[in-house]
């Protein structure tokens, strides 16, 4: 054993604090001949490493609870559960109905009706039924609680762009000094030599992209819109169409399934067989055929309550999985088939009209609607809010209500009026009048303005005012 001499100071009081943490581990501690001389130094408790853990995790916990996430101050009217994983629309009460309908319906199946068949017919029909089933749900649960596909909205600059951009066209180069509200707006573009019209959201703050819609339910874009659906409980897009037409085919398909079962299990329990000796005895006292039809009913009461929800559901879902095949193998959306976007008729030289979206085949089609990548959700539901990110998105916040922005939000996007805002934060600033023209005459491209105004995008057909614009903002 190694002998140490302790002293108030020096080199030896750390020869001490060393053999101090070496003899931690002994079971018992002798302190030195003179201790009464020794003035121990303050020694700072620690923790163990499962206090220590438990600690960090604590302070984990509590530093989770005070980040905000985006999907808290999101403008639309959608609903986000599990902190923002999952996308439902508001009104999802009929989608509680569709899955009680369809948990409900397959339970009664496989509690009465799969065991009789499984024995009697073939052990490969609760499989079948099964795989079915599971394929519905996943396909349902994926629809309903992924992004469709919403487009996020403008930030306050791109709006006030925008908005000076399309004054500066509809006012012939002056801003606007009078609130009002300018006629809808919208761009044309050209994709494979077709015409398509890209219409100015005021709600979004965005010239939507082709094939883009406002659901009017949810009070968002959406990426290749297609409908609404209630059914699953939320909008049909972009992000889930495929997982939408996947329910709907395979629903169909389940539903005829069961549909046939049921009716085979009453069928068989009907007859005179001898797989059926109850049938048989009721039989023997009564020979009719309706009379073994009701005895099989009571003998399974239930399979008679499975077919009269598949027999009234059956057909609004096969016509829906054929219409949905259809507009696949199209390359179209619901939206654009009912309003008629590539009919003949909408077009006023009666040229011949058609989808640019258009991959050539059904199977190519079909292809790139089912099979295609699946773009990222654009709106960052989980990202991290900062204070940046509330300067910048201050009009689509605010869209809402409650906050002090509702007023500049409002004056926009109601009258259409490009007042200078209030200081809602102190990092924006606006210039005065005369260098706020000047600024945006110089970052605009003229030749872009002339043509817009040539091609009477503000509904001006007068070329020289471009001169006047030009003149403006030098």
């Amino acid at each position: 054993m190694t002998k140490a001499y302790y002293h108030p100071e020096g080199d030896n009081l750390i020869k001490m604090q060393d053999l101090g943490t070496k003899n931690q581990t002994s079971s018992e501690f002798r302190p030195p001949l003179h201790h009464h001389l020794y003035n121990p130094p303050h020694v700072v408790p620690t923790l163990a490493p499962t206090s220590s853990n438990t600690t960090t995790n604590t302070i984990r916990r509590q530093s989770n609870k005070n980040i905000q996430r985006k999907w808290e101050l999101f403008p639309g009217k959608n609903k986000f559960y599990c902190d923002g994983r999952i996308v439902m629309a508001r009104q999802a009460g009929i989608f509680w109905l569709t899955l009680f309908l369809v948990i409900g319906t397959s339970s009664l199946f496989f509690a009465f009706d799969c065991p009789y068949l499984a024995v009697h017919v073939s052990p490969a029909i609760p499989v079948i039924s099964g795989v079915l089933f599971i394929f519905v749900l996943s396909n349902l649960f994926k629809t309903s609680f992924s992004d469709p596909g919403i487009i996020p909205r403008a930030s306050k600059e791109e709006a006030w762009d925008t908005e000076r951009r399309e004054a500066l066209i509809n006012n012939n180069g002056n801003l606007p000094g009078t609130a009002y509200r300018p006629p809808p707006r919208t761009k044309e573009i050209f994709i494979k030599n077709q015409s398509i019209k890209l219409k100015y959201c005021f709600t979004c703050k965005i010239f939507r992209p082709p094939r883009a819609s406002h659901c009017s339910i949810c009070d968002n874009c959406v990426e290749r819109f297609d409908h609404h659906c209630p059914w699953v409980g939320n909008c049909v897009g972009k992000r889930n169409y495929r997982y939408f037409y996947f329910f709907l085919v395979s629903l169909a398909l389940h539903c005829v399934f069961i549909f046939s079962c049921t009716i085979a299990h009453l069928v068989i329990l009907s007859r005179s067989d001898p797989l059926t000796p109850r049938v048989n005895a009721l039989a023997s006292t009564n020979n009719s055929s309706s009379g073994n039809i009701i005895d099989a009913i009571r003998s399974s009461p239930t399979s008679i309550i499975v077919c009269i929800i598949c027999f009234f559901s059956v057909w609004s879902i096969l016509g829906l999985s054929g219409f949905h095949t259809y507009l696949a193998s199209s390359n179209l959306t619901t939206n654009e088939d009912i309003k008629g976007s590539y009919s003949s008729k909408r077009n006023n030289h009666h040229q011949e009209v058609i989808n640019p979206f258009s991959a050539g085949n059904m199977f190519s089609n079909c292809a790139v609607v089912l099979c295609g990548p699946l773009n990222p959700s654009l709106i960052d539901s989980r990202g991290v809010v900062t204070e940046e990110y509330i300067s910048a998105n201050l009009i689509g916040i605010g869209s809402q209500g409650g906050g002090p922005e509702d007023h500049l939000t409002s004056r926009t996007s109601t009258y259409g009026a490009l007042e200078e805002p209030k200081s809602v934060d102190s990092k924006s600033s606006y210039p005065s009048d005369l260098d706020r023209t000047t600024m945006i005459g110089s970052a605009l491209d003229l030749d872009d303005v002339e043509d817009g105004c040539s091609k009477s995008v503000s509904g001006t057909n007068d070329a020289s005012q471009v001169g006047l614009l030009k003149l403006s903002t030098v």
